[in-house]
């Protein structure tokens, strides 16, 4: 993945980036999910004296909440029950190297204090080990919350969000970004294609404007995935306001208004375009498959349908002729 853009607010933060990388200063980036945070921290990562080190991610709020501290700091043989051999954690992991604490603002508060004295000393304990151990490790943190409010409300320590404060970015949400729009859409659209081993389709200008109207409350994320889908569901080669639907609306489309004429869209559609319903969908439901190589959530994603009722599309047989 790559950061795209030109917009003086995606500017600032690179130039943030490109200043704080040389360093060995602890960077705080905050934003609204899908924003691209942890695009960001890579970028300070490959930037820096690092980049040929390990880049290693924790995830504090996808780890089970009993394993967290052996995540972090490794644990030795028969620490806990299933404990069978000594594990290092991401601390020594990325020794030399950048370790990036994905969504910090859900580590546990009893826990802090380590990792505050980790970050603070250069050095940690595996859990149930009694030896010191040193680390050079730098500490990149992301949040989409505001942690100066978590430590105002007691859910974060004051003294571990000052120690991650050193520099802060903000990466901001695609509404401050609208003029990157334009080579985002076209970014994921030749992304998508590769995926699916065909042409890249062309973006019209009209559907560029339309989809500078959205909210994107998903922020980059959602816009990806909405490219993807049109990219995917298209058999024109040319992607229209239309196409950037949600797939249900499509759908829906030529039934709406008492079933009035067919819209031009439709009516230009391929002639070896199938016309049956089943069929466009099994063919819907096979290409988001393909562009996400067989993984069941994300095609659910890209069809705009729940992963149960991907499900239990593929889990039905198709029905026989009449």
């Amino acid at each position: 993945q790559t950061i795209v853009g030109e917009s003086g607010a995606l500017r600032a933060v690179m130039e943030t980036v490109g200043a704080v990388a040389p360093t060995r200063a602890t960077v705080l980036v905050q934003g609204e999910s899908g924003t691209g945070k942890e695009l960001i921290a890579r970028a300070v990562h490959d930037q820096s004296p690092r980049r040929e080190q390990p880049f290693v991610t924790v995830n504090c709020a996808a780890l089970p909440e009993g394993l967290v501290e052996s995540a972090l700091f490794g644990h030795e043989r028969g620490a806990f029950t299933g404990a069978t051999a000594r594990s290092q954690g991401a601390f020594e992991r990325a020794h030399r190297g950048t370790l990036l604490l994905d969504e910090i603002s859900e580590m546990r508060l009893d826990l802090q204090p380590k990792l505050l004295r980790a970050i603070q000393e250069q050095e940690i304990e595996r859990v149930g080990g009694e030896q010191p151990i040193r680390v050079d490790t730098r500490i990149i943190a992301t949040t989409n919350r505001d942690l100066r409010a978590e430590v105002e409300a007691g859910r974060f320590r004051e003294d571990l969000f000052y120690r991650l404060h050193v520099v802060p970015i903000r990466t901001p949400p695609l509404r401050e970004r609208l003029e990157d729009l334009p080579m985002l859409v076209e970014h994921f659209a030749a992304a998508a294609a590769a995926r699916l081993g065909i042409r890249a389709p062309r973006v019209q200008a009209e559907a560029i404007e339309g989809l500078k109207h959205r909210s994107w409350p998903g922020n980059i994320r959602e816009l990806a995935n909405v490219v993807e889908r049109a990219v995917i569901l298209d058999r024109t080669g040319s992607l229209t306001p239309g196409s950037f639907d949600n797939s249900h609306d499509r759908a829906a489309a030529p039934y709406a208004g008492g079933g009035g004429p067919p819209t031009a869209a439709v009516l230009a559609a391929p002639p070896e375009l199938a016309l049956d319903l089943a069929e466009l969908e099994r063919l819907a439901i096979q290409r988001a498959l393909l562009a996400t190589g067989g993984h069941r959530a994300k095609a659910a994603d890209l069809l705009g349908i729940s992963e149960r009722t991907l499900r239990n599309k593929l889990n039905t047989p198709p029905a026989a002729d009449a």
